[in-house]
């Protein structure tokens, strides 16, 4: 019997194996894409980042929830995560930032949590049988074959358009800093700002931190932003977000990043799911990983540069796919040898599959903004 105690909560995967634990957070029954991080701080941000909407996150470190949350390190104004998988959650929170406990914010939030489980298991399950949908219940009104019937209805991640769950509705400027005062990462605000147009597909407000923190002034478009809205604002820069679900359905993204390929002149920046619509809008094309790249620690480099970088993606470009003449592979993930960061030959354009910007992880990556402004300061010399 699996409910027979109040608290009592099974983890049930798409091939039939499962877990007993024990539940917090929200009571109730989700269904969602079953992926791992293995970072061992930020939960907080990785829960409200919106490239991880629609899924169950399991965290790999034993014990999560000892920091507490606090409104300054979401990502988003909104967990994005259906539910959450750990070993052990901290009862205690213990950090003179907390403003409230983690269980009481799960609650506070709608979100389904399973701990209590070997999630060591979980996860080597996950690496040799690949992600697979799953489902989290504390709902003891539930069978097994209810579960079961419910979770047969769960899209798979690949097809799956996500960009439309998370993008923001209207317009908005940000030209402010974070209000984080022990980052001590360069801060180069400009009395003459960098005009940055930004295509939230899931914008994580670090990125935003950041690119303000580099100069720029940034205005959020929505994703389906034509070229017209683009340019009628006269940027001198734009970025392209992370975001969730397949980047191949993202169709308004990939046919912006065309016309703007064809304009020439603007630099364009892309992170994560970004970087694969730039990818995807120069012929490229995009596979689904197996289970993944999520943590803090993926070495990334070439011909002997490496740096550490954070990561959270499901899908990769092909590399094969690429033309050579346009597109020159400028990193790649040293674990297993996908594509982490392009540029194009004869354009001011790039991207990275990995996030810069951190939050959580390293920041030896943070340099790919500095690059960015500096793209953007050749053009306005030349301009002026």
């Amino acid at each position: 019997m699996f409910f027979d105690t109040e608290s009592s909560a099974i983890l049930l995967l798409d091939d039939g194996t499962y877990f007993e634990g024990i539940s917090f957070g929200s009571v109730g029954t989700i269904s969602g894409e079953v992926v791992f991080n293995t970072g061992m701080t930020g939960y907080q941000e990785v829960i409200t980042d919106p490239s991880y909407y629609g899924q169950l996150i399991t965290f790999t470190y034993p014990e999560i929830g000892n920091t507490g949350v606090n409104s300054n390190d979401n990502e988003s104004s909104t967990p994005s995560v259906k539910g959450v998988i750990a070993r052990q959650i901290s009862k205690i929170s213990s950090n003179w930032r907390y403003e409230i406990t983690f269980e009481k914010w799960l609650k506070e939030q709608n979100i389904v949590g399973i701990h209590g489980i070997d999630t060591r298991a979980l996860v080597r399950h996950l690496r040799e049988s690949g992600t697979s949908n799953g489902i989290i219940s504390s709902d003891p009104n539930y069978s097994i074959p209810q579960l079961f019937s419910i979770l047969e209805k769960s899209p798979s991640m690949s097809g799956l358009n996500l960009v439309d769950k998370v993008t923001t509705r209207n317009s908005f400027k940000v030209n402010s800093l974070s209000s984080v005062i022990f980052d001590q990462r360069i801060k180069n605000i400009k009395e003459n700002p960098y005009k940055v147009v930004a295509i939230d597909f899931g914008i994580k407000q670090s990125i935003l931190d950041r690119l303000v923190a580099h100069g720029c002034e940034v205005t959020v478009l929505p994703s389906n932003a034509s070229i017209s809205d683009v340019l009628g604002l006269s940027p001198e820069g734009v970025f392209f977000s992370n975001g969730p679900g397949d980047p191949s359905t993202v169709d308004c993204g990939i046919q912006l990043a065309k016309k703007l390929i064809e304009y020439e002149k603007i630099p364009v920046f892309g992170i994560c799911l970004g970087h694969q619509i730039l990818g995807l809008a120069l012929g490229g094309k995009t596979f689904k990983l197996s289970y993944g790249h999520r943590g803090l620690n993926h070495p990334c480099g070439l011909n002997g540069k490496v740096e550490i970088t954070s990561q959270n993606h499901g899908f990769a470009l092909d590399s094969e796919s690429l033309n050579s003449e346009k597109i020159k592979i400028t990193r790649l993930n040293l674990n297993d040898q996908t594509v982490a960061a392009i540029s194009v030959i004869d354009r001011p354009f790039f991207g990275v599959q990995y996030h810069p910007e951190a939050s959580p992880g390293p920041h030896d990556a943070d340099h790919h903004f500095n690059h960015f402004v500096t793209l953007i300061e050749d053009r306005r010399r030349i301009v002026d």
